[in-house]
């Protein structure tokens, strides 16, 4: 999950007078627990975020702790072999920085700055298995959008999604920022059709998926080839989408989907 300002500025408030410290992972190598430019804030009774938890992290707040108290914390570099205690097989370095009470705006911009250039995902229908997936959705680091043509439906938009009540959904994909993802799945496959089809125009999104079966994908591409859409594009459609499970649970169908968005956004950071 990304971090939440109004959870961060909780923690803050709770820091006391001589406030916390914020340690940065500044450098990896080989296999490490969080990648460089992870994160996490350590007062003198909690902490906020992780670098990745075991040793490492433990031995982290101790010295964000020691900081607190006056010491001079200075950097860590911190081998992930067996006289850690951690087996990972890599290296980390770590910075630590103390921030008073009083600058703890400066880490708020910070976290502001990181939600900000989140990747968008938005979710064209919002069925079982859309709500499913902008529920699994909010809790990682992107921003999911449902969009839906039923007034029923949309009241139904889980937390964390914002929802787009739309009499033509395929309308608002020339407006979708660039580098997100679009993931189609309505009601009806001639609005998936049109929903794929104004996807398919554009070249700077990191993804253009639709629910379906092998079947569905094939009977989409005919009607696209007829009706004069670019053969070339349909490289770039995902259909299937998700992994290919017996279980066809709506939430099962989802976290799949979601596991699939966020390799494509590791691959392919957003614009």
């Amino acid at each position: 999950m990304s971090p939440d300002l109004a959870a961060f500025r909780a923690f803050a408030g709770e820091a006391g007078p001589e406030g916390f410290v914020l340690v940065r992972v500044t450098e990896t190598k080989g296999s490490a627990p969080r990648e460089a430019g992870a994160f996490m804030l350590v007062s003198a009774t909690g902490t906020f975020e992780t670098i990745g938890g075991g040793t490492l992290e433990f031995e982290a707040i101790d010295r964000a702790r020691a900081m607190l108290k006056g010491a001079d914390a200075g950097d860590l570099d911190w081998v992930l072999g067996p006289e850690s205690g951690q087996c990972c097989g890599g290296r980390v370095k770590l910075s630590f920085e103390r921030i008073p009470t009083n600058e703890a705006d400066k880490v708020a911009a910070m976290i502001g700055e990181e939600n900000r250039r989140k990747p968008e995902v938005w979710i064209f229908g919002g069925g079982h298995v859309g709500r499913e997936l902008a529920r699994f959705l909010s809790f990682l680091p992107v921003h999911p959008h449902l969009v839906e043509s039923r007034e029923t439906e949309i009241q139904l938009v889980p937390d964390g999604a914002l929802p787009h009540l739309a009499a033509m959904p395929e309308s608002m994909v020339p407006d979708i920022a660039p580098g997100a993802a679009v993931v189609v799945l309505t009601h009806d496959h001639s609005l998936d059709f049109l929903v794929v089809d104004a996807a398919l125009k554009r070249d700077d999104l990191a993804f253009v998926g639709m629910i379906g079966s092998k079947s569905k994908r094939a009977t989409f591409e005919s009607r696209y080839r007829k009706e004069g859409g670019d053969p070339a594009k349909l490289d770039r459609l995902v259909c299937p989408i998700g992994s290919k499970l017996d279980d066809k649970r709506p939430e099962v169908i989802a976290v799949t989907v979601a596991a699939e968005l966020m390799a494509v956004f590791a691959d392919r950071p957003a614009a």
